[in-house]
């Protein structure tokens, strides 16, 4: 086992996904954990994160027949706000465990719009279970709300699941704005509403069961429901307004949309669109080419090869660099 190869990981809150490859040729071995790195007093917790990467990584240089790593790419959920401890000593981190000499870092929405968009100027809009638009004119980053549940990812999953449970009270209660159809999904989803706050305020999953009520909200749109409707075209307008905040000033605009709130289809794109182009005249909505591990893949590839075409961002994106050390990668099979 000689090659040298590269490290691709994509690192949220709904566990860790990394490949390793070879420049070149691609990721050669996949692994996922469905454990989330713990956040705690300093952040996210680089030893979490190595307990839970190294391990993976042998396993996988083993099976790609790689001998060593020396470049690796890290795309971490909060690392813009959470990341401080992971930018200080993960690098040493990864050159200790695996021979790691080159590491990028980044924000997990900077390999989202790498992944959609690769090193180009525009921006993307990252929408699942919250939101959050990233903009690049390749001098450097914007981004705009990806501020959570309770402060902002307006648009998001969430941000719709809420709305369309809060109309579900009001036809319950007798209040303008109800909706007895998103009562009537409510009711069928979680039981009887006046549960609702029991099951969703104690929850440190929250987000999530809020946004598990929005494919229901898509769904009362498409099928005509005039409360559903006016939810997710204010979330599609909410998406748009991230999107022209961050979108480069220069040259046609090109979005590139991903996440799984995409999944709506239509009752969602059309009405982004329309406010797209309200907004950005002339801009262009792209499929995204890839997710945020296929970013984190890019990034591990051109690292390999050069100078990365992105800005640097202390917060966003990172490169560094370490001696390195003489690791022979064979399956770990520590516990």
């Amino acid at each position: 086992m000689t090659a040298a190869g590269y490290l691709a990981v994509d690192s949220g809150g709904s566990g860790l996904r990394a490949v390793v490859g070879v420049p070149g040729r691609g990721p050669l071995a996949r692994a996922s954990s469905d454990v989330p790195v713990r956040t705690g007093e300093r952040g996210i917790d680089p030893g979490h994160f190595l307990e839970q990467l190294v391990p993976m990584a042998r396993a996988m240089c083993a099976e790609a027949g790689l001998g060593r790593l020396d470049t690796a790419a890290i795309g971490a959920a909060g690392m813009a706000s959470l990341g401080d401890a992971l930018r200080a000593e993960l690098p040493e981190g990864l050159a200790r465990e695996l021979g790691v000499t080159r590491a990028v870092l980044a924000a997990d929405a900077v390999t989202a719009y790498v992944g959609a968009l690769g090193p180009r100027p525009g921006a993307v809009i990252a929408a699942g279970t919250g939101l959050i638009a990233i903009g690049t004119d390749l001098a450097g980053w914007r981004r705009a709300d990806g501020w959570g549940h309770l402060l902002g990812d307006c648009g998001g999953g969430a941000w719709i699941g809420r709305a369309g449970l809060e109309a579900a009270l009001r036809a319950h209660d007798g209040r303008d704005g109800g909706s007895t159809r998103l009562l009537a999904d409510a009711e069928e989803m979680f039981g009887p509403v006046t549960g609702l706050p029991g099951q969703v305020y104690p929850r440190a999953d929250r987000a999530a069961v809020l946004a598990s009520f929005a494919p229901r909200v898509g769904a009362c749109a498409e099928d005509g429901d005039p409360v559903a409707d006016r939810i997710v075209r204010e979330a599609a307008r909410h998406m748009a307004d991230s999107a022209a905040a961050v979108c480069p000033a220069e040259g046609a605009p090109v979005v590139g949309c991903t996440g799984g709130l995409l999944g709506l289809g239509e009752v969602l794109l059309g009405p982004l669109d329309e406010r797209l182009a309200e907004l950005l005249p002339g801009a262009r909505r792209v499929p995204a080419e890839g997710g945020p591990l296929d970013g984190a893949v890019r990034l591990a590839e051109d690292l390999s090869a050069g100078p990365l075409a992105l800005p640097s961002d202390g917060r966003m994106l990172c490169v560094t660099s370490t001696g390195g050390t003489d690791v022979t990668l064979t399956a770990d099979t520590r516990t």
